[in-house]
């Protein structure tokens, strides 16, 4: 099945590719790799996921945060290459928690991620993941990915 087929069984819609917000490129690419900036929870044209988890937002709310940074870095991949069936494993994500002092729920947080990663992509998401938790956050969003993707080269 089609990675667009998969996505359109499970009822998802991507977004359009968030644009930069600093001087930076949205995802870079070298040989097969390609590996998105971070990955803020942008929805329509807003941040839809502020705050410090532990504190103004519960570990639900920032598992709904990881999902969309996910969307959005699907989103960056397919801007990409063209077509997210030239993925051939997403390889690495790389997950930072804004979080108030004592918080320790930074797995259950990026499994909002790695679940929809899983359920999209199947045996081509075997990835590697690196889960942190970091007082301050750019425009104060709860979560910010990053994703490391091995592509298929185009002839």
């Amino acid at each position: 099945m089609s990675i667009e087929a998969r996505l359109n069984e499970l009822g998802i819609v991507l977004p359009v590719a968030p644009a930069a917000v600093a001087a930076y490129r949205p995802w870079a690419r070298t040989g097969n790799l390609v590996i998105t900036s971070g990955q803020l929870p942008w929805k329509d044209g807003r941040m839809a996921y502020t705050g410090r988890l532990g504190d103004a937002v519960d570990v639900e709310q920032g598992y709904q945060a990881a999902r969309q940074c996910a969307l959005n870095a699907m989103a960056q991949l397919k801007d990409a290459v063209g077509n997210l069936d030239l993925v051939t494993q997403i390889v690495r994500l790389e997950g930072y928690v804004h979080c108030a002092p004592g918080f320790r729920g930074h797995p259950d947080v990026l499994n909002g991620a790695s679940h929809l990663f899983a359920q999209v992509f199947g045996e081509r998401d075997r990835h590697s993941r690196l889960a942190l938790g970091i007082s301050d956050m750019p425009l104060d969003a709860a979560v910010q990915l990053t994703v490391i993707a091995e592509v298929a080269s185009v002839p």
